[in-house]
C-alpha cells in the first residue's frame, strides 16, 4: 500500500515505513504529524482511489529529524571587471517515517 501527498509544494509517493525528507516543519524530534492532503492511495487489493474519493484518507508519521542539507554553491561572475559573487545555501528540511495509510 502506498499514498502520494503534498507536502511544501512538493508530492511524494510514500508507504508505511519509510523515512522521507519533505521541506521543514514545525514540531519536536519525536512528535506526530499528520497529512492531510493525500492525492491518491493505492491500496492491497489493486485499487487506486483519486480526486474526492483519496480526500478521505490521511497518512500520519512521526518527526525523526531536523536538519539542513548539503551546500550548494552559486557563482555570479561578469568578465572584464572585478566582479564575482559567491554565494552559498543550505535547504532545512524535515525527515519523517511515515506510520499509517487510513481510508476512512
Amino acid at each position: 500500500m502506498y499514498a502520494v501527498i503534498r507536502s511544501g509544494g512538493k508530492q511524494y509517493r510514500v508507504a508505511p515505513g519509510e523515512t522521507i525528507r519533505i521541506e521543514k516543519l514545525g514540531g519536536k524530534v519525536g512528535s506526530k504529524v499528520a497529512f492531510d492532503e493525500v492525492l491518491a492511495v493505492h491500496g492491497d487489493d489493486k485499487k487506486l482511489l483519486s480526486g474526492a474519493s483519496s480526500g478521505k484518507a490521511k497518512v500520519t508519521g512521526k518527526i525523526v529529524s531536523q536538519g539542513r542539507g548539503p551546500k550548494s554553491l552559486v557563482l555570479k561572475y561578469k568578465r572584464g571587471g572585478q566582479y564575482k559573487i559567491t554565494r552559498g545555501h543550505r535547504q532545512a528540511y524535515t525527515a519523517v517515517e511515515v506510520g499509517e495509510i487510513t481510508v476512512e
